[in-house]
């Protein structure tokens, strides 16, 4: 899932499904337990809550083109309820994907099952602790993400020997009632455009509710690394009748620094300014869908520290400003990645 993948890959096709095709003839490929933990805290408006973490991953290749894929997400935060009081919070768990791929060819992958909602980029391609550069999520994230049940066509191909198109189409089926006899119907789609020279991607999503107000929701992305700097840089727009709003971040790796080479190889800079504009919805309904319930503005600074590969230090300092109050935004933690071959590749 783009967990240990390089750059281009996550930008022309992602989350690609694994390429079962690229181990050699004459081996089988095994199961994969990969993913991240990691703990945290978060000081918002001077409340601190710990934040503890696993999400593993799963990858079962059957053949050479099936493949079963999910996700979990264990995760407890932990509040005190007043001073001096022991940190206590809720404990949940979480499915955010289940599918089963079918590598028709090389430019079409059909997925079934639940699977991460190919709206923007962040929900499926930065989303990860690992591999996200600043903790928070971004003010907009909850428009048109998270999960989906249903069918998806996904792939990608050449336009021309300079431009690389990728595409996801799907249609789910989302329970959204508590005796799981009412749901919400969707169909959307994401386009991509992505130019290798340049290493940048620009692309466009849509989603469309299929009862009710059958509202629609839209979105742009980019993704761009310059040849020239160890910098990546990511943005979004997203507009529903949720709300609409911006996010722009960078991530540089002090890697060319002519001073303490080793410290500087292993220490990244980041930063990210957003913005988010109400929609038709209630304010207490915003904040349900964990969306700000005014209008928003917010600026959030980092540094990394890659202890060793698969183990990171991370501190961020942010402030917020609203119509409901001004307040500060920390955090410190650490991530940590992994991958775990099920078994031993075989011949076959």
């Amino acid at each position: 899932m783009g967990l240990f993948g390089g750059l281009p890959r996550l930008l022309a096709q992602t989350p690609a499904p694994v390429d079962l095709g690229g181990s050699r003839p004459d081996e089988r490929p095994v199961p994969i337990l990969s993913g991240s933990a990691g703990y945290f805290n978060f000081v918002t408006a001077g409340q601190n809550q710990v934040n503890a973490q696993i999400n593993p991953v799963l990858l079962v290749p059957l053949g050479d083109r099936w493949l079963l894929e999910s996700r979990a997400e264990f995760e407890g935060e932990f509040e005190r309820t007043s001073d001096g009081a022991p940190y206590g919070g809720p404990v949940s768990k979480h499915l955010d994907y289940a599918q089963l791929d079918y590598l028709a060819n090389a430019h079409l992958t059909v997925t079934l099952g639940r699977f991460l909602t190919p709206f923007g980029i962040f929900n499926e391609r930065l989303y990860p602790i690992w591999i996200r550069s600043l903790q928070q999520d971004p003010l907009i994230f909850p428009i048109a993400t998270g999960s989906s049940d249903g069918l998806m066509l996904r792939g990608g191909f050449p336009v021309n020997p300079r431009a690389n198109l990728n595409y996801a189409v799907y249609v789910s089926t989302v329970s959204s009632g508590h005796n799981n006899l009412e749901s919400d119907r969707n169909l959307g789609g994401r386009l991509g455009i992505f130019l290798p020279a340049q290493r940048l991607e620009v692309g466009g999503s849509w989603q469309k509710l299929l009862q009710d107000e059958r509202a629609n929701a839209f979105g742009f992305h980019f993704a761009w690394q310059p040849l020239p700097l160890p910098l990546n840089l990511h943005g979004e727009y997203a507009r529903s009748n949720q709300g609409s709003g911006y996010w722009i971040d960078g991530a540089y790796r002090l890697s060319q620094m002519p001073f303490w080479q080793k410290a500087m190889r292993r220490t990244e800079l980041a930063g990210r300014a957003e913005q988010f504009a109400s929609g038709e919805i209630a304010a207490g309904e915003a904040e349900q869908l964990g969306l700000p319930a005014a209008n928003t503005r917010e600026g959030e600074f980092g540094l990394n520290y890659y202890l060793h590969d698969g183990l990171k230090a991370v501190a961020s300092y942010g402030r917020q400003f609203s119509s409901q109050g001004d307040f500060n935004l920390w955090t410190v933690g650490l991530a940590y990645r992994f991958a775990i071959p099920l078994g031993r590749a075989g011949a076959l």
